[in-house]
């Protein structure tokens, strides 16, 4: 069930003048950093240039050079690393897991960091690798480090399962590289692997299951998801001016069509901006496919298996996700490696081709950020002969302005993504829980933004904009449980568009959930100026069910206000049927909320909550409830209100609902602690919930 989203404009709690806002003018300037190999007729690097030697040019206009640097790289292997045999006899102690870091270290516009040195990065994208292949990719990596890495290599490593992490940053430790490597957990994130890839209908496997939902839009953001972290670990890097190697190892990434082509060229576009090539390794190896699959495959269902349609549907899909790693590698001047059970051969690649390099720097007299792609071209003096190897152009960065439709949906599941939170517009969030049936609940979720952080703009006579919402529940092993997502215009005029700056928008949706504990990331972008806030919570679904000592209730919900309907200054759609099952919408009004629990002495306190299975047995046609609210200054009753009871028929569901209506005009300002007593008179028993509220004048 989905609950129909509205936007209502709800009063502001806390009177008085608004703070003035502070302005701040920014002046940006566009570094752009380009490598270049120089190598003579011999294929030998050509040292002891100097920035004179270079003439460079973006879309055919000169430029400055501002950053100029020779990178030599040295090719002398370290020492291998051999076990002693007391070491190789001793039993191998568990290796601890490695500490995650927010980011890799950055340096200063036009700042040499590394000086002389080969920069790589090892990223394990485990949510694409099942458990064998994880092991494949964990000693590949091992030998590498243990046998090539050479004096000018230093080794950062990242990985992917639920969201990007760094493990470890750049260094040359390799004792401290190989600890990080070998304190993978083996089967972290490996049940996405399976959900990765897509298969038709002739060629789904007869598992015996009940029907289900096509997948089809999950593996859209599953695979998003593994390219949105490819981009993300790119722009980490985008501040180092030296050339970076990033091995990617997964088993594929597939598609789904056309759909993720944008996420796809996205990433690319920000590995070419920050210097980084990609150098994709397929860590399934040398992989033979039989015509009925194999003993990890379910059988196929029809005639799928006779027709020879199974088999060209599971070779498509194969060939699919290594075209992706074709294209991630082609289009950032990396390479592939594929149908290769060597996997230390793409790391050897990787090494091989940075090598000595100039690192030229300008800023461009180019200020637009159109997102349009520059061409560049960088040539020696007209007396030096030698062949240049860089990259060709990049494209601009974008204003939000200029984003398509396909970019502003980008940047939603981007920032959905990102580890850290998003804060220029301020969010307010509140979750409860309402049982539907015996293993269903439904979860509405409201959402406050002030309306004096929203910047409207003129539109046919009425101030209007348009609000993005996405929002995803994850399970405790990190499975979307719940998505939502919706776009909404608001429209503004007269009395509330005066009053706006002193008022909130407050979003209603929802999810339905089983029982369990759950993590709630939302976010909430406004169209105008393309500010963003998000919103994260743990929250927990109990089984109310499961409870067989005392009364069964819903979570209470706390409110200073009922707004009709009608009154909604924007909604994703209309449908009657979904407000009527919305439990916080009666007879056309809707109780939103009160989600920071502070009220003013001229409203009233809305208190609802849901009773189920009330009564001894279950035959009982009548429930008889008493229920009272008392609120308590300190350890003081302060003010007790009279019973509530209710003798009626339970409703669909055996659920009977109780509401109170409280007028604050009496009570002191002031905090106050609020409970709900709640009886039941036939099944003998009792619940109470409590919440902190604060009183204003």
């Amino acid at each position: 069930m989905r609950i129909t989203p509205v936007l209502l404009l709800t009063a502001l709690t806390v009177g008085g003048q608004q703070p003035q806002r502070e302005f701040t003018f920014n002046v940006t300037s566009q570094l752009v950093i380009v490598n270049v190999a120089v190598r003579d007729s011999s294929g030998r690097a050509v040292e002891n240039l100097k920035a004179g030697d270079f003439t460079l040019s973006e879309d055919d206009k000169p430029q400055k050079l501002s950053v100029f640097e020779y990178q030599k790289l040295e090719a002398t292997p370290l020492p291998p690393i051999v076990p002693t045999p007391a070491l190789a006899a001793r039993p191998a102690a568990p290796a601890p897991k490695p500490p995650v870091r927010e980011a890799i270290s950055t340096s200063k516009p036009g700042q040499i960091r590394y000086k002389d040195r080969r920069l790589m990065v090892l990223f394990f994208d485990f949510s694409s690798m099942e458990q064998p292949e994880q092991i494949r990719a964990q000693k590949a990596a091992t030998q590498f480090l243990q046998q090539q890495m050479t004096e000018a290599d230093l080794v950062a490593i990242m990985a992917f399962s639920n969201q990007l992490q760094v493990l470890q940053d750049f260094t040359g430790d390799r004792d401290r590289l190989l600890q990080v490597i070998k304190g993978f957990h083996i089967g972290e994130g490996s049940e996405l692997a399976a959900l990765g890839a897509t298969d038709t209908d002739d060629a789904a496997q007869d598992t015996g299951a009940a029907f289900t939902a096509d997948d089809t839009e999950f593996n859209i953001f599953n695979t998003d998801r593994k390219l949105s972290a490819l981009e993300s670990a790119a722009k980490m890097l985008a501040s180092l001016p030296e050339k970076k190697a990033l091995v990617y190892f997964s088993s594929g990434v597939g598609k789904t069509g056309v759909e993720n082509q944008s996420q796809l060229r996205a990433t690319v576009n920000a590995a070419v901006r920050s210097n980084v090539s990609f150098y994709t390794i397929d860590a399934r190896g040398l992989v033979a496919t039989p015509a009925g699959g194999d003993a990890t495959q379910a059988s196929t269902r029809g005639n799928a298996m006779y027709s020879g349609s199974a088999q060209r549907s599971r070779s498509a899909s194969f060939n699919d996700s290594q075209e992706t790693l074709t294209t991630l590698a082609g289009d950032t001047g990396g390479k592939a490696l594929l149908d290769s059970n060597d996997l230390t051969l793409g790391m050897r690649q990787a090494q091989e081709s940075v090598s000595s390099y100039y690192i030229l720097g300008y800023y461009s007299t180019n200020p637009a950020l159109d997102g349009r792609y520059r061409r560049v071209k960088v040539q020696l003096a007209s007396h030096l002969k030698a062949k240049l190897d860089y990259r060709s152009g990049y494209f601009a960065p974008k204003q939000f302005k200029e984003y398509n439709t396909s970019d502003k949906e980008r940047q939603l599941e981007e920032a959905l993504l990102l580890g850290d939170p998003i804060t220029d517009l301020s969010l307010a969030l509140e979750v409860n829980y309402f049982r539907l049936a015996r293993d269903r609940y439904f979860v509405p979720l409201a959402v406050k933004i002030p309306g004096s952080e929203l910047e409207l703009a003129r539109k046919g006579g009425n101030e209007s904009t348009v609000l993005d919402f996405i929002g995803q529940v994850r399970d405790t092993r990190g499975r979307i449980a719940g998505t939502v997502r919706d776009s909404i215009e608001v429209k503004l005029k007269g009395e509330n568009l005066g009053q706006l700056g002193k008022r909130f928008l407050q979003y209603g949706g929802g999810f339905t959930l089983i029982p369990g504990d759950y993590t709630l990331k939302f976010l909430c972008r406004e169209n105008a100026t393309g500010k963003m806030g998000t919103f994260e919570t743990k929250f927990t679904v109990p089984d109310v069910v499961a409870d067989q000592k005392s009364l069964r209730l819903s979570s209470v919900v706390w409110a200073n206000q009922r707004e009709p309907l009608s009154a909604a200054v924007g909604s994703a759609e209309r449908n009657k049927k979904l407000l009527a099952d919305d439990p916080l919408v009666k007879d056309g009004y809707k109780l939103v909320p009160s989600i920071t629990k502070v009220y003013r002495k001229d409203q009233d306190l809305y208190v609802f909550f849901e009773v189920y299975d009330p009564g001894a047995e279950p035959t009982h046609k009548t429930a008889d409830i008493s229920a009272s609210v008392s609120f308590f200054r300190g350890k003081l009753q302060a003010f007790q209100s009279e019973p509530l009871r209710l003798t009626e028929t339970p409703a669909k569901g055996n659920v009977v609902g109780v509401h109170f209506r409280i007028p604050l005009a009496t009570f002191a300002p002031g905090p106050y602690t609020c409970q709900v007593n709640v009886i039941d008179e036939l099944g003998k028993k009792f619940a109470f919930r409590r919440a902190p509220m604060v009183l204003l004048p």
